[in-house]
């Protein structure tokens, strides 16, 4: 059942079967099932639709490599074996992103092997690399530029963190962009461009009690990290802004389609729907809403009240117990889907132009290629 009757129907095979799409974003809150439907689009695109498919996982948790029989994930592309592609002709790879790995690969491709080792070297690059607020997100669309710009893929599903990570995925150029035009960092750069004086002999000429402050609260040592750091970068900072643009460019594009993900529950959904502001404030193409964990029941002609009164009408007569318990866990899973429903059209009312879909609750969690599978038919 769709989440509400207003909602137009999300078709998942279309979208999949598309040549014309290249990327799926899906995205959500945590705990949604989020990394689950990416795997399970990815192996139904390979399987049914015959496409070369990566998942790309930014989450850092390891669900995916286990759902698809991996021992492990890295920040290459893995073929997902045993999978039915001899009628389709497709493939499935995954891959879970390293950021650490492709800010590396980022440095190697765009200076030389001596700068490169110098870079590597600075404790400052060291702790950025692995640690740094929004370097995740900001790899994350490096990585995806790689992806795309290779034109090895015809599909690439990418699986982001809980969602307002996955706005920072967005946010990564403009704020990588801030932090490299920041005072601060053009005022340790400036020694780099004009002779090569040292940063600090003449950051203290320039700036004299203040440079003194500076060094108290940072230290002397971490200083020098910093200014070495950002000289060594200096002539890739361009190059960041350049390829960041150019994604960010390409998740605007009508190639890319994103997936809101959530369950029926009040913070899921007003996540979905914070989301989705955010996407068409940005003009970036919504594809639809996937409502995982769904619950419903065949009313049988009985509603919620009356399958109650019925199983107390048993409970008395003191006969029946096995048909009373039916009886009520029909008439509480009734109800469990009207307000599952009710919780749903709070973004469906809110977006009733964006196509919706709806993937029944599971009796178990997904680990597996086959539970995969099952989720990708539910889903089309």
């Amino acid at each position: 059942m769709v989440a509400d009757v207003t909602a137009p129907r999300l078709d998942i095979d279309a979208l999949l079967a598309d040549p014309a799409i290249r990327i799926v974003v899906c995205c959500g809150a945590g705990g949604v099932g989020k990394t689950t439907t990416a795997a399970a689009l990815g192996l139904r695109a390979a399987e049914v639709h015959g496409r070369r498919t990566v998942v790309l996982t930014i989450d850092p948790a390891r669900r995916l490599a286990q759902s698809m029989g991996l021992t492990e994930l890295d920040n290459t592309p893995r073929q997902v074996k045993g999978i039915d592609v001899e009628a389709s002709g497709g493939e499935l790879h995954a891959m879970m992103l390293d950021m650490k790995r492709t800010f590396d690969e980022v440095v190697e491709q765009h200076t030389t092997p001596k700068r490169a080792a110098e870079i590597f070297a600075n404790p400052f690059y060291q702790a950025m690399s692995s640690t740094f607020s929004g370097t995740q997100e900001y790899m994350a669309m490096e990585k995806l530029g790689q992806l795309r710009a290779g034109d090895e893929w015809d599909l690439i599903v990418v699986d982001t963190p809980p969602s307002r990570s996955a706005l920072d995925f967005l946010d990564a150029p403009a704020r990588l962009s801030r932090f490299l035009d920041g005072r601060m960092l053009r005022m340790f750069l400036a020694p780099a461009r004009t002779g090569g004086r040292s940063v600090f002999s003449l950051v203290t000429a320039s700036f004299g009690l203040f440079s003194k402050t500076v060094q108290k609260v940072l230290g002397a040592q971490l200083l020098t990290d910093l200014s070495g750091f950002v000289a060594a970068l200096d002539s890739m900072f361009g190059g960041f802004r350049q390829r960041a643009d150019q994604t960010y460019r390409i998740l605007q594009d009508p190639q890319t389609a994103f997936l809101l993900v959530a369950a029926p529950e009040r913070d899921a959904i007003r996540e979905a729907a914070y989301f989705a502001e955010r996407l068409v404030a940005e003009r970036m193409p919504l594809g639809g809403l996937v409502l995982n964990r769904m619950h419903s029941a065949e009313s049988a002609g009985l509603t919620a009240d009356e399958a109650q009164e019925a199983a107390e009408r048993l409970e008395r007569e003191g006969d029946h117990q096995d048909a009373a318990d039916v009886l009520r866990i029909h008439a509480a899973l009734l109800r469990q889907g009207e307000r599952e429903t009710a919780v749903a059209a709070g973004f469906t009312e809110a977006f009733p132009a964006v196509p919706a879909t709806s993937v029944a609750a599971q009796p178990a969690d997904v680990h597996d290629v086959d539970g995969l599978r099952t989720i990708g038919a539910l889903l089309a």
